[in-house]
């Protein structure tokens, strides 16, 4: 990006990922750039987008973005809070869920996602949380969309371990499983727009952020990239996004870290 664009990669991210959710979505929502998508989108374009949350709370709108799935954030601002296996089986197994939007440690070409371990199983480098929900919302809804920030050590050839299910080789393989949901069909990260091959199914990059070049990007993934033939620039934040965006990290700054004279008291 260029030296002072006005905004942060992770600003356009976060932003181009919320252009991508509409009125009519119901969306399983994952902690960290998901989260703050999808509320964004729900702050400006979306206000009648049905957010999800795996502790069961549907239709939450909260004021500030949650630590976790455990957030009470999340419950006092929901519709109505249902048990975690009605959210899974009902709403999740069920096919209400158009998007599932999902964050990684690693990632490979075909959209596989490692949240579980870094290295070695048995002998690791870095223990992660784990899938949590992950595998099921990767496989049930109706679409998958993946943010992350880009890093030879996040977009990987081969992925660690297997956490959750993308297009798995390539190509047909989701069916041929019997998983006849679409699997991931976007991934924005903090340089680009990606979408997956028609035929197989590698993600491709379809338009570069302001200011970000192919040669950054191909710097900041570990497999060869391919840009497709038309290549588009995203569009940059508006006024109205970036401060929407802004605002709400504010927040929730000042929720969980408490108020200067909090500190001060």
């Amino acid at each position: 990006m260029s030296d002072n664009p006005g905004f942060s990669p992770n600003e356009m991210m976060t932003i181009a990922a919320s252009r991508e959710l509409g009125n009519d979505d119901v969306c399983f929502v994952g902690i960290g750039a998901p989260s703050a998508a999808c509320n964004v989108a729900r702050l400006t374009h979306a206000p009648d987008i049905t957010l999800i949350y795996e502790s069961g709370t549907i239709g939450t709108a909260p004021d500030v973005l949650p630590l976790s799935i455990g957030d009470g954030e999340l419950c006092e601002t929901a519709v109505t809070t249902v048990a975690v296996p009605e959210m899974f089986r009902y709403w999740l197994q069920g096919g209400r869920i158009s998007i599932g939007f999902l964050g990684a440690a690693q990632l490979d070409k075909f959209g596989n996602i490692n949240t579980t371990v870094i290295g070695d199983y048995f002998h690791p480098k870095t223990r992660l949380p784990g899938g949590g929900g992950a595998p099921e919302i990767a496989t049930s809804s109706k679409e998958i969309y993946i943010t992350m920030a880009q890093t030879r050590r996040g977009m990987v050839e081969k992925i660690d371990f297997f956490t959750s299910f993308g297009h798995g080789d390539g190509g047909d393989h989701r069916q041929r499983l019997g998983i006849d949901t679409a699997g991931p069909t976007l991934l924005i990260t903090d340089l680009a727009i990606w979408k997956p091959d028609p035929v197989t199914k590698e993600f491709t990059v379809m338009s570069l952020h302001p200011g970000v070049t192919r040669q950054q990007v191909q710097e900041t993934c570990g497999w060869i990239v391919k840009f497709a033939e038309a290549l588009d620039e995203t569009p940059a934040p508006s006024e109205l996004e970036l401060t929407t965006l802004r605002d709400l990290q504010a927040r929730t700054k000042a929720a969980h870290e408490g108020s200067g004279k909090a500190k001060a008291a």
